[in-house]
């Protein structure tokens, strides 16, 4: 468990560090995309975060209860699962700053 958990990490942090690029468009502000949409849609960065997050629990969901044939790979989903966990709780740090 131990070489697969410094795996996953390796991934998680691969994945955190395309999806800054991907969706955020500047080193800046790790959080851009969340409130570029939240503004469209008039929510908190928060909430939309929780939008994106909970799609992926939607996916994972159907997989525990057996639907295998899916776009994404369990493991994909599990991952932005854990990257959103870790961008929410950047939110918590900075809200209390």
């Amino acid at each position: 468990m131990e070489k697969l958990s410094k795996k996953i990490m390796s991934q998680i942090l691969q994945t955190r560090d395309e999806g800054q690029k991907e969706y955020a468009h500047t080193e800046e502000d790790v959080f851009a995309n969340f409130k570029r949409v939240g503004n469209v849609l008039q929510i908190e960065q928060e909430k939309t975060l929780m939008v994106y997050l909970l799609k992926h629990v939607d996916g994972i969901c159907a997989w525990v209860n057996g639907h295998r044939s899916q776009r994404e790979d369990v493991r994909g989903r599990l991952t932005d699962l854990i990257v959103y966990s870790m961008l929410l709780w950047g939110m918590v740090e900075e809200s209390e700053k």
